[in-house]
């Protein structure tokens, strides 16, 4: 599946998908097309066995993403056609479990901050803003309201849902919400492929079983965690792969993944 839109910018080298939001006039925010030109860029990342990683960002300098196209959803009510709520995209229902950076520059709010949520590691530059401000327009978060309160403590996510506020980078990486901050944009993309060539050196399929006992895992109880993962491990120590990753560290060099 081709990326058919010019509001999301698709981009592969070095085993790196680069995934970014192409709204810049009006800071990233979200519309349909960009909606399904990102679902269109992960599907494309998640069928090529070739990538290994991918990063996800925003152009123009101002914004990640400002969240919901506001303009847009005005519009609907207008003309009649917001008579339900939007279903937010989740990543993982597209069966992506490949890993995803989150590389963070300017506003991430509201659905903009639900995107890089969905993202495994997320870094930020120092001018980065990060919030939920859904309730200053009537609405609750997606799935920032269901899942921030599974990766900060309660009360940090409590406090900005029902204030609004916009965290600072600095407040963000103090709760644990992005991993590092970096002074600009260009230390940004620099942290993000150092990030995505560390992933790298490990097994591909390997990961993608972390990840899903992971995201899974998480919402049973720990014995119901590791009956999910048994099958998954007992699968990787048949493979090819898994041969290679200790021939490799035998021989002090970097493995050759084939995904088999």
């Amino acid at each position: 599946m081709p990326v058919t839109t010019s509001t999301v910018i698709y981009e592969t080298r070095d085993q790196v998908a680069y995934i970014t939001l192409n709204r810049p006039d009006v800071m990233n925010a979200l519309n349909r097309e960009i909606t399904t030109g990102i679902e269109e860029a992960l599907t494309e990342y998640r069928d090529n066995d070739s990538l290994l990683a991918a990063i996800v960002t925003g152009a123009g300098g101002r914004a990640f993403s400002a969240g919901l196209d506001q303009r847009e959803r005005v519009s609907d009510q207008q003309t009649g056609g917001e008579r339900r709520r939007r279903q937010p995209l989740i990543f993982t229902d597209l069966g992506v479990w490949k890993p995803l950076i989150a590389a963070i520059d300017g506003y991430a709010l509201g659905g903009g901050l639900e995107l890089a949520l969905q993202c495994d590691i997320r870094i930020a530059t120092e001018r980065s803003r990060l919030g939920l401000p859904e309730p200053r327009v009537g609405l609750m978060a997606g799935y920032g309201l269901h899942m921030l309160n599974r990766m900060v403590p309660l009360g940090e996510a409590l406090y900005m849902q029902l204030t609004g506020h916009h965290q600072t980078a600095q407040e963000a990486h103090r709760i644990g919400l992005i991993h590092a901050v970096l002074p600009d944009r260009e230390a940004l993309m620099k942290e993000a492929e150092a990030i995505a060539g560390e992933i790298k050196l490990c097994s591909p399929l390997a990961l993608q079983g972390i990840k899903k006992v992971v995201m899974e895992g998480r919402n049973v109880p720990r014995e119901y965690s590791y009956k999910l993962a048994g099958p998954i491990l007992d699968w990787l120590y048949t493979l090819e792969d898994t041969k290679e990753g200790a021939r490799a560290f035998v021989e002090k060099r970097p493995p050759a993944w084939k995904m088999r």
